[in-house]
């Protein structure tokens, strides 16, 4: 039994390790490029943790198909029950969480749009009236496409070439559907605490997306850079913007993020990097995928070990 509570520990004790790792590996990769390995870690991680979670708490069941009664169980793996039921409480537990974190993205977004609804514009933008410095990508909802929200306040504070990579910047969130891998990353991040982390480097490498996205529209980084800076300076510290399932232009580490639009573009690894890359990616779904089949296949097997003891000691 020594083996299969190592793989527990390793299929729950892996996702600490993968993320950090995931981390490290997004600050060498591209924007774009990083922000789809932390979503593809979280959802893989996440994945791994319900699976050796499931895997425990169906060891009964698994029994009940050998036609194991519980005590023969028990007297044959005392802890069966105790990791089963805490298996199921931990699933519990974080099905209701998983809802009750759904329900408050929905809601954010439901508050959005009757914000929006108080604001006039053309095609994809809608200007509020709000005195702060504020720019936001508003998801669709219930049929209604994509908007991109600029406050009053930041018509009238910043200038016309400021405004527009602002837009390009909103623009850029809306055309990848960067809040569906926001919204994947968070609700990833209730299954297993390890990955909390993922949430605020995916934001950021989010920004970076739309940033660079923004710098091509308006043709220079500088201008880029020096737009995104002034409306961080204006802008409230309460800001409607920058949460999951909204995207805000001046939400983050935006001194990173400025310091970056004044350095070349980033491009795609190549070489030695990319096989890195590579490897690590691989290395993270491998051990995840090898950590919750082999608990489950080996959760059977030890159901049926146990079985054949019983029936050769009788």
């Amino acid at each position: 039994m020594t083996w299969v509570l190592a793989l527990v520990v390793l299929a729950l004790g892996f996702p600490w390790g993968a993320a950090l790792v995931a981390r490290r590996l997004a600050l060498v990769l591209p924007p774009r490029e990083a922000s789809w390995a932390l979503t593809g870690a979280a959802v893989l991680l996440a994945g791994g943790t319900t699976a050796a979670l499931v895997g425990l708490f169906h060891v009964p069941f698994l029994a009940a198909l050998e036609r194991m009664s519980l005590a023969q169980v028990l007297a044959v793996w005392p802890a069966a029950v105790p990791f089963a039921g805490t298996a199921g409480a931990v699933l519990l537990v974080q099905a209701v969480l998983l809802v009750r974190r759904w329900a408050r993205q929905r809601a954010l977004l439901r508050r959005a749009w009757r914000m929006a609804d108080e604001g006039t514009g053309d095609g994809d933008l809608l200007v509020i009236p709000a005195a702060d410095v504020d720019a936001f990508a508003l998801p669709g909802y219930r049929g209604r496409p994509g908007r991109v929200v600029l406050t009053s306040g930041t018509v009238r504070t910043l200038k016309a070439a400021e405004r527009e990579v602002l837009l390009a910047h909103e623009r850029a969130h809306l055309a990848g559907r960067h809040h569906l891998l926001s919204a994947v990353v968070d609700l990833a991040a209730v299954v297993h605490p390890a990955l909390r982390g993922l949430r605020a480097s995916l934001a950021f490498h989010l920004e970076r997306w739309a940033d660079e996205s923004a710098a091509r529209a308006v043709g220079d980084r500088r201008i880029a850079a020096a737009a995104i800076a002034r409306a961080a300076l204006a802008g409230s510290s309460h800001r409607r913007g920058g949460a999951c399932p909204l995207l805000s232009a001046v939400n983050g580490p935006v001194p990173k993020r400025v310091e970056a639009l004044l350095l070349p573009e980033p491009t795609p690894p190549r070489g030695r990097a990319r096989r890195a890359t590579a490897v690590a990616l691989a290395g993270t779904v491998v051990v995840t995928a090898v950590a919750a089949l082999g608990l489950a296949y080996g959760l059977h097997e030890y159901v049926e070990y146990a079985a054949r003891r019983l029936i050769g000691a009788e």
